[in-house]
């Protein structure tokens, strides 16, 4: 599937909060996105715009966003210049979304995949930053979910999950913003260039197999 240069970046008109004193263990969860999961425009808008709606706050790093636009110009063949773009629009949107320094908490892992290690890195990161003695939970969101070690993972705090799971989970616990989000999928696929479809077809295509059975 190839996705064309000029395809339109959504913007989402929310911004969500980053750690702080006002969070608790109640808000959002925190999602490191994993550069695999942005490599898919109609992927992408799907997670910022639910992202937007606040149903999670996203967490990527400078290096997650050169993975991600060094893989989206070499398979879709878009120019580096856009991708850039859209990475600045993104850090704009999401101004509590990049987390740095993360090279201290790659100490220590060993059973992940060490090419993942700072991706769990930026997770570790950021509940270190909130400095709340019960901060929102921290999720890892990849579709690699053989390169971390789950074991690892859960007596550090954290845990990995696919986009689907993750968003049927969000769907099933009747959150009506992510609904809302999922309906508009169809037209971010048309203004792809591609033909009208049903949004089962789109979600099919995604692999968010879960979501579709749902939705």
């Amino acid at each position: 599937m190839k996705e064309p240069a000029t395809h339109p970046f959504y913007c989402v008109t929310q911004r969500t909060n980053f750690c702080g004193n006002q969070h608790t263990a109640s808000a959002p969860p925190f999602v490191v996105l994993d550069a695999c999961v942005l490599m898919s425009t109609v992927q992408r808008q799907l997670l910022l715009r639910v992202a937007g709606q606040g149903v999670f706050q996203p967490v990527w790093t400078e290096r997650i966003g050169e993975e991600w636009r060094r893989n989206a110009a070499r398979l879709w063949q878009i120019p580096p210049e856009k991708l850039a773009e859209q990475w600045n629009a993104m850090n704009q949107r999401f101004p509590g979304a990049m987390e740095a320094h993360t090279e201290p908490y790659e100490i220590g892992l060993r059973y992940s995949d060490p090419k993942d290690f700072h991706v769990i890195a930026a997770g570790l990161a950021r509940r270190a930053r909130c400095g709340l003695q019960r901060p929102p939970a921290v999720r890892v969101m990849t579709w690699n979910l053989k390169d971390f070690n789950r074991s690892e993972l859960r007596r550090l705090g954290l845990d990995a999950y696919s986009p689907d799971q993750l968003l049927a989970d969000w769907w099933r616990a009747g959150s009506s913003r992510l609904q809302a989000a999922v309906q508009a999928v169809a037209a971010d696929s048309v203004a792809l260039g591609r033909a009208p479809e049903p949004l089962a077809d789109t979600l099919q295509r995604e692999r968010l197999h879960r979501l579709k059975l749902l939705s």
